[in-house]
């Protein structure tokens, strides 16, 4: 498939590229707003056009457009994809508010071309693992679920995510879509009720670089999460516990493959193997599966609007110091 990369981001630098080339298509065309940005990164990785206008992509015979532009720019580059009958792959969150997010899922569905949300973490070793787990009751009845999802934002990240509201700054709209996603993923449902509390810990600028929360889901089940900014030196967890067992994985909420997972049992504890697939690599062929009509494991678009549903949840909590339903409609 022939790809237009609507953003010179790190991530389409650092992972996309070598990603799409990886399960046999090509990158022929970069987007962006700045001039400079995109002949630069199209430089850097041997792409045909360098483009500022979203209208040139017409006319280059594309298959597929990924965005990664800043999230209040995705509406726009996913309508005009749809609208060239491409398929779409776009980062999360996929945009500020639901309405924005349905209209480009509506879009991609009126089109007939797939729409993917690239929630990469589901991709990885431990989380098929887990599900599989879960899959077959080996925990027993749940009772909950932790999820220690907070990081250092390496300074080339930081940017509008610490500072710009308006672009959809903020660690809320940034990973906790990703612990949604990861959750759903493997326990098949999304919360119904969520409460939050933010906080800017030094190194935000109008926007929250902290968050603490409680999710309910119809199940009876409980979790929490942490996600963050700004600890330098904590390692990333995702557990979830049953009455006869649990599921602890340690370093796996993260971009590269790796980590390890322990399956506590009665007769003793059990690590399990983790493989070493790149996690963009996987999802792309994902997705390819997903264009074929085959089952598949892709983040979709209604996928995306459901994570983003609950980050938009967590922050109305945190703003009114209420519990809060999280509407999917």
């Amino acid at each position: 498939m022939k790809w237009a990369f609507v953003g010179a981001s790190n991530i389409a630098s650092e992972w996309m590229v070598g990603a799409v080339r990886a399960v046999g298509d090509e990158v022929v065309a970069v987007v962006s707003g700045s001039a400079e940005r995109a002949q630069a990164f199209a430089r850097q990785h041997g792409i045909a056009q360098a483009l500022t206008d979203l209208g040139a992509l017409a006319g280059l015979e594309l298959d597929a457009v990924y965005v990664s532009s800043t999230n209040d720019q995705h509406e726009a580059a996913v309508l005009q994809a749809a609208a060239l009958g491409c398929h779409v792959l776009c980062e999360k969150p996929l945009a500020l508010d639901l309405a924005a997010a349905r209209r480009m899922v509506e879009a991609c569905r009126a089109a007939g071309v797939v729409m993917g949300t690239n929630h990469h973490l589901r991709h990885n070793s431990a989380h098929r693992q887990m599900r599989e787990v879960l899959r077959q009751q080996g925990l027993g009845p749940l009772v909950s679920a932790r999820v220690s999802h907070s990081v250092f934002l390496r300074a080339q990240l930081q940017g509008w995510r610490i500072d710009n509201p308006g672009a959809g700054g903020g660690v809320v709209l940034d990973i906790a879509v990703h612990n949604a996603d990861s959750l759903a993923f493997l326990l098949g449902e999304y919360p119904v009720e969520v409460m939050a509390m933010t906080q800017q810990r030094g190194m935000s600028r109008g926007v929250e670089d902290d968050a603490m929360s409680l999710w309910q889901f119809a199940s009876g089940l409980c979790a929490f999460t942490h996600q963050g900014y700004n600890t330098p030196h904590a390692s990333n967890r995702l557990e979830i516990l049953g009455q006869q067992a649990s599921l602890e994985a340690r370093n796996v909420l993260n971009q590269a493959p790796g980590g390890e997972l322990v399956w506590r049992r009665a007769d003793g504890d059990l690590s399990l193997r983790l493989d070493h697939d790149n996690l963009y690599v996987r999802g792309l062929r994902e997705l390819h599966r997903a264009i074929a009509g085959q089952p598949n494991d892709l983040a979709s678009g209604e996928d995306g609007l459901r994570s983003l549903a609950v980050a938009l949840a967590l922050l109305e909590s945190a703003r009114t110091g209420r519990r809060v339903p999280v509407s999917y409609a």
